[in-house]
């Protein structure tokens, strides 16, 4: 044992801390993992589950980093080297077999964190009408052919403390479930539920045709926003109509807040001081645009982001064409899109072949590949079917972890593979989620319909000038005028969304309108059905008021706030995981891609032809996930670029921390707890815990005889403290003991 001291009070205090030395995309998988690992197989049972459930990131985010953190604790007992991150139980003797007990083990934890994630117990669910549950009879089924007919029965009994293998795994599994009931996740009123006290604009009313109302029903086109509305905040859609990005009916009405609960829960790596502010705030939240009451620094740049998607919307059916090659995209800075591609393939050093397509069907194609949606994993999930493809490319010894040492056994790669990338993730949805929470960052379709609105602020000789409306730009975003609206006007004719036809620009003279996709068209197949579209909906001129992201009618806008972008930080966060658990940032091969076939789109008809989505890094692929949303027009570029820079430092912290639990440096993490002195008799002591180890206060008078001031505890959070309430000894030291439970 060892110790460090330092004294608080040159009089009275001295703390001391002591540290103690103790002991693809659908699922398959290629032919470089044959015989796929137990975990493999586990994650992909889940990755199935998360894809008929319903789609909410944080959550699964959290289902993943749970499932993960069962497989690891239980591959950890039988480890003398690794410690556990939840439960630290250790099998001594070791079995003559550890390979299949370990196997047998991971199973049975696996198999009960997943089927009670996703029991449903209400077929009924009023807000998923007629849901079924697919997870239990998938899971069901893989584990009984793994361990034959009773393992069920087996798997769903009470924990026991048996020695077999599979109590070993309920008994971990359990332990997960009871610290994930207490990890804030389930606790949605924290601080309050999701009302007038987060958003300041929720109960706004509005006015039209005389009809009161808080929200536009089935957000109603013509009308622009309603009156009272506060561009700077989300505003939750009312869809008569409402399909998830899962392909479910959900029942009609206003849009609640998913994942609210991200604010509250538990990550695995990150730290704060004050509970009721973000993971991490760099920015100290999102620009806004100038009201009527409020005067923004940042009201021209974020006007300019409004534009930029608008911009984006532009292209969507364009015939241009580019080169998407590694060696033109990509190697973009942190936080930027002024990467110029790779010079040469890292591992054949020559240069990439060209692969040129037409701008539209890149754009339509990055929008809907990483939308995530309908019936897929949602973004964390994607970035685990990636890690899973990059395990299948590699070959027989390539499997070093960091790209150090030796190449270590399926089971191991993908256990800590799993730990990391889902451990970076899951922190990723706190991080993003808790800044969607304390700001209530606006969104496009509020934010361009209310620019659009007020009308343009760029020429004061044109009609329609307003100091608070949307910029113009030629060809993109300009004001409809006696002239261009005449016969033969690039305005003649304007698309009025509210009928779904070409109206006369003459009646909207003075009106903003935007050279954008118009939305989808009538008669493609509902977003139920998961068949592609029939129908093309051009890119024409429309009323900007009306402005529509590139996303299915009956779901629009995800049922959250914008700032920051859920993809952007889950996806540097999952690359940087990846580049320092393989040792290179760049896929194996130095090439990783995902074809798209022609006319497979369900968004809008689409493409015209195959395109082929290329990345030489994970940077490339995460960079690539931040703006298909600014094409999907669900994000400004804002929401992006924060996003990346919050995830890559999230990535990078998780990797960290998950590294020292298999190496078992986490128990040579010192501790250095501070003591604030409160009055002639009272201490307060705070310390950051070490999460599944067991914390507990010791005192002395003299660093020698020390004696217990607390029992050992287990810490589920990072912040620990005490109070000592009989502080007034002449001399006083105290020291926080941890270990492995």
């Amino acid at each position: 044992m060892t110790s460090l001291s330092q004294r608080v009070s040159r009089l009275r205090h001295c703390i001391v801390a002591t540290t103690l030395a103790l002991l693809t995309l659908g699922g398959s998988m290629s032919s470089a993992q044959a015989t796929p690992s137990v975990a493999r197989q586990w994650n992909e049972a889940l990755l199935n589950a998360i894809r008929k459930n319903s789609p909410n990131p944080p959550a699964h985010a959290r289902n993943l980093f749970h499932v993960a953190v069962a497989m690891y604790d239980t591959w950890a007992a039988y480890d003398s080297v690794a410690i556990g991150y939840v439960t630290n139980e250790k099998i001594s003797p070791l079995p003559g077999d550890i390979a299949t007990a370990r196997d047998e083990a991971i199973s049975y934890a696996a198999y009960r964190v997943i089927r009670t994630r996703f029991l449903v117990t209400d077929v009924n669910n009023s807000n998923y009408p007629g849901w079924v549950n697919f997870t239990n009879p998938a899971i069901n089924t893989l584990l009984t052919n793994l361990y034959g007919g009773s393992a069920t029965a087996t798997a769903q009994a009470a924990v026991t403390s048996g020695t077999t293998p599979a109590e070993l795994g309920k008994r971990i599994a359990q332990a997960i479930l009871n610290w994930g009931a207490n990890d804030g996740f389930n606790q949605t009123a924290y601080p309050q539920a999701y009302g007038a006290a987060v958003n300041p604009n929720w109960n706004l009313p509005m006015s039209v045709e005389g009809t009161n109302r808080a929200f536009m029903t089935d957000q109603p086109l013509g009308f622009g926003v309603p009156i009272g509305t506060n561009p700077n905040f989300w505003q939750p859609l009312d869809l008569a109509t409402s399909v998830d990005q899962g392909g479910n009916v959900v029942q009609a009405g206003k849009q609640g807040f998913v994942g609210v609960q991200s604010l509250a829960t538990v990550p695995f790596s990150l730290t704060r001081i004050d509970p009721l502010k973000p993971w991490i705030d760099p920015y100290g939240g999102p620009s806004k645009v100038s009201t009527p009451t409020l005067t923004s620094a940042s009201s021209n740049s974020f006007k300019q982001q409004a534009l930029a998607v608008i911009r984006d919307g532009s292209v969507l059916n364009s015939t241009a064409t580019k080169n998407i090659s590694p060696g033109a995209l990509g190697n973009n800075p942190l936080g930027a899109d002024t990467g110029t591609g790779h010079p040469l393939n890292p591992v054949t050093n020559a240069p990439y072949a060209s692969n040129v397509v037409k701008i539209g069907d890149f754009t339509r194609c990055l929008a809907e590949f990483w939308a995530d949606g309908p019936h897929s994993e949602t973004p964390p999930g994607h970035w685990h079917v990636l890690a899973n493809e990059v395990t299948d490319e590699l070959t027989v010894g390539q499997k070093k972890i960091k790209g150090l040492g030796s190449a270590v056994p399926d089971l191991e790669w993908d256990v800590k593979m799993y730990f990391c990338v889902a451990g970076a993730v899951h922190d990723a949805a706190c991080a993003a989620w808790s800044l969607k929470r304390y700001y209530s960052g606006t969104r496009p379709i509020t934010l361009i319909r209310w620019l659009c609105t007020q009308g343009q602020s760029s020429n004061s000789s044109l009609p329609n000038y307003n100091i608070y409306g949307i910029p113009l730009e030629t060809n993109v975003c300009e004001v409809i005028t006696s002239t261009t609206a005449d016969f033969g006007g690039k305005h003649e004719l304007v698309f009025d969304m509210e009928f779904g036809q070409d109206v006369s620009g003459s009646a909207h003279v003075g009106e903003i309108a935007v050279r954008v996709w118009p939305g989808e068209a009538n008669g493609n197949p509902p977003a139920t059905s998961g068949l592609p579209a029939t129908i093309l909906s051009p890119v024409r001129w429309v009323l900007g008021k009306d402005w529509v992201p590139f996303q299915r009618k009956t779901f629009n806008t995800p049922a959250f706030p914008g700032y920051v972008s859920g993809h952007s930080t889950f996806s540097r966060a999952a690359a940087e995981a990846l580049t320092a658990f393989t040792g290179s940032s760049d896929f194996p091969g130095g090439l990783h891609e995902h074809t798209i076939a022609a006319n497979s789109l369900q968004i809008d008809l689409g493409p015209s032809a195959a395109v082929t989505l290329q990345w030489r890094s994970f940077y490339d692929a995460a960079d690539q996930a931040g703006q298909s949303r600014r094409y999907g027009g669900i994000h400004v570029s804002e929401d992006d670029y924060h996003g990346r820079i919050i995830g890559s430092q999230v990535g990078k912290t998780a990797f960290t921390l998950a590294e020292k639990y298999w190496t078992g440096a986490i128990l040579n993490e010192s501790m250095r707890p501070n003591v604030k002195v409160v009055n002639a008799t009272t201490a307060y002591l705070t310390w950051t815990n070490t999460r599944g180890m067991t914390h507990k206060v010791q005192t002395s008078p003299d660093l020698s005889a020390w004696t217990d001031a607390t029992t050992a505890t287990v810490a589920y959070d990072t912040n620990g403290s005490w109070t000592d309430t009989n502080a007034n000894a002449t001399k006083k030291f105290y020291r926080i003991v941890r270990s492995a439970p």
